[in-house]
């Protein structure tokens, strides 16, 4: 199901959601081919487990500009502590060295935006950035029920009335690196014994939920996308081997794409996944499809008739 729930190695409930990524995405910004739309959703069934942002935690939307599985660019994520039910962010962007390392720096972009917990997006525009945080309706769209029961799927949307915390930022092209061949992931740092360390990171959808198991989720989580092919490609390959009957040549060619797990995105095309990921994008069948060589297409399931045509497209809180 996507990220969710996927980091048993966090330290409590409380702590899982706050910090615990569901999805991102990246896309084209509808009628602006100049500008691209982030995505990065956490807090799975928000707000039974947690009613705010972490503020401890470093939030980060990181690009790899380059292809080498290392950012270049990184946009930062700073939450107020949560004050009479409200709640502010400060946004920073950071680049080179900076943008690599598991720090809070970067340059602030947008000041105290606040937070949105209503049914009314609250948006904070500064020069060419705009941005969100808050409480909205899951876009993630996957017969759960029936993927537990042996991919005995029923067309049943187990994230239809679900709600999480999304952050959304609109970025110009430019911020994004020179040339349009980008890749996204996101990452969530918090203070461990006076360090900042990873603790949750996603890149493609359900890579770490399918192809990883028992402590090796918390070991992905951990790990950076340049480790990804030494440390997972096994994993990968028993997987496709397991469900797809794939040989170990087909299998081992398929990791090879699907790791690092790294959102591949060309941000001069509006195409969706595997160019970035669009809210509409069906990437549960496209996955069931591949995993199962073709044995399984789809869960029956479709795109959330929520959604917004505006920023921050992600539709209202259930």
């Amino acid at each position: 199901m996507a990220d969710h729930l996927d980091a048993p190695g966090l330290k409590s409930p409380n702590m899982d959601a706050q910090i615990d990524i569901t999805d991102i995405y990246a896309f084209q910004k509808p009628g602006d081919s100049a500008k691209s739309i982030l995505v990065m959703n956490v807090n799975p069934l928000a707000p039974a487990f947690a009613n705010a942002f972490e503020h401890d935690a470093v939030y980060q939307l990181k690009v790899d500009a380059n292809g080498d599985a290392v950012a270049d660019i990184a946009y930062r994520f700073r939450f107020s502590p949560l004050q009479n039910g409200a709640q502010s962010c400060t946004v920073h962007r950071a680049s080179g060295g900076d943008a690599a390392g598991a720090n809070s720096g970067g340059a602030v972009i947008i000041n105290n935006a606040p937070c949105s917990f209503g049914a009314t997006p609250h948006v904070t525009t500064s020069g060419d950035f705009r941005f969100f945080a808050g409480l909205r309706s899951d876009p993630f769209f996957f017969d759960l029920i029936g993927f537990l029961n042996g991919f005995k799927f029923t067309g049943s949307d187990f994230f239809v009335d679900k709600n999480v915390f999304g952050i959304v930022l609109e970025v110009p092209n430019r911020a994004l690196g020179a040339h349009p061949h980008i890749g996204i992931w996101a990452s969530n740092l918090m203070p461990i014994n006076g360090q900042l360390v990873q603790v949750d990171r996603m890149g493609r959808p359900a890579i770490n939920t399918v192809f990883n198991h028992d402590n090796d989720k918390n070991v992905f989580n951990g790990a950076p996308p340049t480790q990804d092919r030494a440390l997972f490609t096994n994993n990968v390959m028993t997987t496709l081997q397991t469900l797809g009957g794939y040989n170990p040549s087909e299998a081992a060619a398929i990791a090879q794409i699907l790791l690092p797990d790294i959102l591949t995105y060309d941000y001069s095309s509006a195409a969706g996944f595997l160019n970035g990921r669009q809210l509409i994008d069906d990437v549960i069948d496209i996955e069931l499809n591949l995993i199962t060589h073709g044995a399984i297409t789809g869960d029956g399931v479709g795109p959330h008739s929520d959604l917004l045509t505006e920023f921050p497209y992600l539709g209202q809180p259930h």
